[in-house]
């Protein structure tokens, strides 16, 4: 009866962990360029003396699902979307952090920004000339035309990356380094679309379906775990005959 519970016990724990990266994805199937976190465990052995057969379901870093959302025509000037594999560089704590979210802005430094945070280019953050226009290429660079002139100036070329999906973590602040924490090195094989924007990859249907199944196994967890305290009572009543 203890192995009974025990076993119900981690099973419904495990199932609460989904269920909160569940209910995060559902939170961001609005947020563009958001990508759904996959979750994963592994069976762990419980330490001590007479625990052999007891383990526990401990959870890994989640993987990210970095499947293409859908790209949204925005016609603004510095929105830019990604189109296939690929990520934006941006500047975190002293290295490098990336994210698909091409919302960008320009702060009152004139850098480029992406929620805050400087967008990088191949040679560092970009900050920009005053200008009156702005382009972003498909290859990442980014012309503008001063203010007060005609001519076009180059400013600067944004550091577009592919890293496998398998070496990437996502941070708490919701974006993406790799593994071994290094920067990763530029590609010249990413493409942007300029004037859009990419959707969250989540799918609400697919999150919610998941969802529902899993409150029926904690359900069915927690009566597994009734079952086997009416059964230890009903074994110490035998031993106590009463």
């Amino acid at each position: 009866m203890d192995r009974l519970g025990y076993t119900a016990m981690s099973a419904a724990a495990r199932s609460m962990m989904s269920l909160q990266v569940q209910a995060n994805n559902l939170a961001n199937v609005n947020t563009p360029g958001f990508r759904a976190d996959l979750e994963a465990a592994e069976a762990a052995t419980v330490a001590g003396y007479g625990y052999d057969s007891r383990h526990l379901a401990v959870v890994k870093d989640n993987g990210v699902d970095m499947r293409p959302g859908t790209l949204m025509a925005t016609g603004r000037a510095l929105d830019v979307a990604i189109q296939g594999q690929g990520l934006l560089a941006v500047a975190v704590d002293g290295g490098e952090a990336y994210t698909r979210h091409g919302a960008l802005e320009v702060d009152a430094e004139l850098r480029l920004t992406v929620n805050g945070r400087p967008l990088m280019g191949e040679n560092g953050p970009i900050i920009l000339p005053e200008y009156d226009s702005i382009n972003i290429g498909s290859d990442g660079v980014i012309s503008v035309k001063p203010r007060g002139d005609f001519a076009i100036l180059e400013v600067g070329r944004i550091k577009l990356v592919e890293v496998p999906a398998g070496d990437l973590v996502k941070r708490p602040d919701g974006l993406l380094a790799t593994r071994n924490g290094e920067p990763a090195e530029p590609s010249d094989t990413v493409v942007l679309a300029s004037r859009h924007l990419e959707s969250s990859n989540v799918s609400a249907i697919e999150q919610l379906v998941s969802t529902m199944s899993l409150n029926r196994l904690f359900e069915a967890q927690v009566k597994m775990m009734k079952a086997a305290e009416d059964l230890s009572t009903a074994g110490n009543r035998m031993i106590r005959g009463g």
